[in-house]
This record gives C-alpha cells, sequence and structure tokens, in this order.
C-alpha cells in the first residue's frame, strides 16, 4: 500500500517543470526547485540529525581534511520522506541521466526505477546508503569534492536547505566549481531558501562544443558559516562500496 507521504511527493515531484529543470542542467550543470519542502518537513528533518539509530555512521569533516562540520548516512530502511524523495527524483532525472551518458560516449545506462538502478550497485559491493543530513556552525564550511562512491555513478544528485538563511544562520553558501579544458574554474553561488533544492551533476557534465560535445568536470561545497547553525539534506542515487 502506498503511504501518504509516497503519495503527496510523487505529486510535488509530478508537477515541477522537468522540461525547464532539464534544460537548466543542460545549460549550467544545476537547476533550482524553489521550495521543495515545507518548513514543517525541514525542521523535521534537521531534528533527526540527533537521533543515532536513524544512521549508519557519523562523519566530522576536519578529522579527513573536508572542512570543518559533520554529517551522518542514513542506515537503511532511509525514513519515509527521504525515501520517497530519492524514488521520485531518480525517475525524473533517469532520462537525463541516460541522455548525458550518450552525449559524453559513457557506456552506462540507468534504468527507469531506482530500484533496479540500487540492485546494480548493490551487485557490485556498493551496498551502503547514501543519503545524508549535515550539519555546520559558526566556522565551519565544506570544501569543493565530488561524491563518488563506487563503480557506478548516478550522474546527477540533489540538495535541500533545512535553514533559514539570514534567520537559522548567516554564510554558508551553496557553491558549484566547474572547470573547462584549458580554460580557468568558474565559480556559481546558487541562492537557496529554506525547502529548496538544487539538481547538480556529481562529476562530469556534457558541453556542447563546435566540435560536438566535451565534458566538463564539476565540484560543490559550501562556504564558511559566519553565524548560526546550517541543516541540509543530501540526496544521492547511488550507494556506496
Amino acid at each position: 500500500m502506498t503511504s501518504a507521504i509516497e503519495t503527496d511527493i510523487a505529486a510535488r515531484v509530478a508537477a515541477i517543470d522537468w522540461d525547464a529543470a532539464a534544460t537548466a542542467l543542460d545549460g549550467a550543470g544545476w537547476a533550482m526547485l524553489p521550495g521543495l519542502l515545507g518548513d514543517a518537513e525541514c525542521d523535521a528533518l534537521a531534528a533527526s540529525y540527533d537521533t543515532p539509530p536513524l544512521f549508519r555512521s557519523h562523519i566530522q569533516m576536519v578529522r579527513h581534511g573536508f572542512g570543518r562540520g559533520e554529517y551522518r548516512y542514513f542506515a537503511y530502511p532511509l525514513p519515509p520522506l527521504v525515501a520517497a524523495l530519492r524514488r521520485r527524483l531518480y525517475a525524473q532525472l533517469a532520462p537525463l541521466a541516460n541522455r548525458w551518458h550518450e552525449r559524453m560516449g559513457l557506456p552506462a545506462r540507468f534504468p527507469a526505477d531506482h530500484a533496479d538502478f540500487r540492485a546494480r550497485c548493490h551487485a557490485a559491493g556498493q551496498r551502503r546508503p547514501t543519503p545524508l543530513l549535515l550539519r555546520y556552525g559558526a566556522g565551519d564550511y565544506n570544501c569543493l569534492h565530488q561524491d563518488l562512491y563506487g563503480e557506478h555513478v548516478f550522474p546527477v544528485q540533489v540538495a535541500v536547505l533545512l535553514s533559514a538563511p539570514g534567520g537559522e544562520f548567516t554564510g554558508g553558501e551553496f557553491i558549484l566549481a566547474e572547470t573547462r579544458p584549458r580554460m580557468q574554474s568558474r565559480a556559481v553561488v546558487v541562492p537557496l531558501a529554506k525547502g529548496d533544492a538544487v539538481i547538480f551533476a556529481v562529476h562530469v557534465r556534457p558541453v556542447r562544443g563546435s566540435r560536438g560535445d566535451y565534458r566538463v568536470a564539476m565540484r560543490h561545497g559550501v562556504s564558511e558559516i559566519r553565524s548560526g547553525r546550517r541543516h541540509a539534506l543530501g540526496v544521492i542515487f547511488h550507494d556506496a562500496a
């Protein structure tokens, strides 16, 4: 039986203008989904950070040279809201992922249903769930990076800001950086509000050039938090080895 949360998220995701999102992703490597989650959903997810049984691991960024701050990877089974977002967003993004791989000459193609892609990951030894909650305090930041966890990588992922800029925290801008061949890197600040989501390239994306498509590398991070506390949800579609 389909749960009320699943039904609600399915309707919410289906109502998104996916043609516009695909155009933005093709053009810039990222796209905004304003108001994907409501304030109460954001607050509940942020509060769940302090419920350790929900998670499989707890990472202190400074110990690994990732920056400052911390995050926790959810354990299976995922919370219903997170699981529904992962399933429903994947179904909309799989066609774009296949088109990107075709344009970049990459052999992998992605099934329509996330359960089938997850089974592929698990068969290759990538069995650990990757959706995560991140928490930052004053002085914390996240270095530019890519979320690659094994052989199988879905080429886009989603982040949802769970805290209000200017109210619950200051600073902490979400940053994307792209590096094109023989060019200097370009950085973009994505103007997220509480509940907004951003879809962005995990690793590389195709860009149309005069001689056809070529690959552009992308990384993401978070600038220093000046005050308050910032929470975010990361929805990564491939699992980890």
